[in-house]
């Protein structure tokens, strides 16, 4: 340390004692000035290298020097590789709120002061139909059509949040999108977007549900009063009383019905999943069903409906028999209520290629649109409500059946077409098929 403070006063010095060696005072001057000079330069070399050093933009090598420069270099190293240090961290903590932020189930869009998309999640693009690698940059209302989006950027009241179609919404897959702008920074913005198509669904059933089970109870009941209060107040032929009283029987067994399908669903959701213990032979479960089914005819239908076993294979199923038996049952009864007298019925067991097994019903019925087939197995659903009042179902056999085989790990599988008939499918999978 002493010779670093030392070494331009001894250049200094050595300059003086050159020039008297020389010659006169003013040598002597002249030679401690050039002395002086040389340190100097010299100095100044080592500060351009130095600066060179911190200019340069690629890291260049850095300088071994002595002195006091040699003491900045080596400070400026330390707290260069502190900084370094720390960026890497915030670069880590950064990647990981990215990461975060794309698990996130919303959707998550930031806007610069212009409206243009800075960063996007992959769930906000699939949500908003655009690529959040080729639209960054982009302005998000260029990319995002929907007037009622437009609507309100143009209103900028961002207090409340708006729902629009997402992308590939359709009248048979309907995809809504809620979506809330939050201000933040210096005019930049956070968008967030949620499928809440679940949750209109579910609300929807909801409604109808509480409507419909209203409804349903209410008729048979207004249909009772009328008649328990005519016969109460009006003196009836023993004809009429027992036309009057077979009505109310009807009523009262059309209520019985609804409140035992209200029963079987409640239980079904609220009972542990059936065990693979017990097996069936599919045999014994066809004949059941089929002789309800042709029972059901007898009794509905002028002239009988043609019940037939179709393609069928002796299999065992694991499960709770009561329940595959209701389930089984349920789709017969809703093809002999919705095909017209005379026609086809075909039923049977199969086994798939890939192990599952099938109980499969199909009928010669006047078939279902499209729009239709996802809401099938909804409570209440009716496709026809004056057609299916008239059978006298209950609006619930299928959501039944759906819940059964969703008990068992299988699907309810349905194809039809209007003016083609329909077939439903019980798939149960592998592991609970045995020949």
């Amino acid at each position: 340390m002493i010779w670093r403070a030392l070494a331009p006063a001894l250049l200094v010095a050595l300059g003086a004692v050159w020039g008297w060696l020389n010659g006169s005072a003013g040598w002597t001057l002249g030679g401690a000035v050039l002395g002086a000079v040389v340190w100097g330069w010299f100095d100044s070399q080592r500060a351009a290298w130095v600066m060179r050093w911190l200019n340069s933009p690629d890291g260049a090598r850095m300088p071994v020097l002595s002195g006091v420069w040699g003491d900045v270099v080596d400070r400026v190293r330390k707290q260069v590789r502190k900084l370094e240090k720390k960026a890497g961290k915030s670069d880590a903590r950064l990647e990981d709120f990215l990461s975060a932020l794309q698990a996130s189930p919303s959707g998550v869009v930031l806007l610069d002061a212009e409206w243009r998309i800075e960063w996007s999640n992959l769930t906000a693009a699939s949500h908003l139909g655009f690529d959040p690698q080729r639209d960054q940059g982009q302005y998000v209302r260029n990319l995002v059509r929907a007037p009622a989006f437009i609507a309100y950027l143009d209103e900028a009241d961002f207090r409340h949040e708006i729902q629009i179609d997402g992308t590939g919404a359709t009248s048979v897959q309907p995809l809504r999108i809620s979506l809330q702008i939050h201000p933040y920074g210096k005019k930049r913005k956070l968008m967030i977007t949620r499928d809440v198509t679940a949750l209109q669904l579910a609300e929807a059933m909801r409604r109808d549900f509480v409507a419909n089970v209203s409804h349903e109870i209410r008729t048979p009941l207004t249909v009772l009063a009328g008649f328990v209060e005519t016969m109460q107040t009006l003196p009836l032929e023993p004809g009429d009383q027992a036309r009057y009283l077979d009505l109310m029987s009807q009523q009262a067994h059309r209520m019985q019905t609804l409140v035992s399908d209200l029963l079987t669903l409640s239980r079904l959701e609220g009972s542990p999943m059936p065990g693979a213990g017990e097996w069936m032979a599919t045999p014994e479960l066809l004949e059941h069903v089929l002789q309800e089914a042709r029972g059901l005819s007898q009794a509905t239908a002028d002239p009988l409906h043609h019940i037939d076993l179709g393609e069928n294979e002796p299999l065992h199923i694991a499960g709770a028999k009561t329940e595959l038996l209701s389930a089984m049952s349920n789709l017969l009864s809703n093809a002999v209520r919705y095909t017209p007298p005379g026609g086809h019925i075909t039923a049977g067991w199969r086994q798939r290629d890939d192990g599952s097994a099938e109980f499969y019903v199909q009928d010669t019925g006047p078939g279902i649109a499209p729009e239709h087939l996802p809401r099938l197995s909804e409570r209440f659903y009716r496709v026809d409500r004056s057609r299916s009042r008239e059978t006298g179902g209950t609006g619930l056999g299928l959501a039944i059946v759906k819940h059964v085989v969703q008990r068992h790990g299988g699907v309810l599988e349905v194809r039809s077409e209007v003016g083609q008939g329909s077939r439903f499918m019980i798939v149960v999978p592998a592991s609970r098929v045995r020949r």
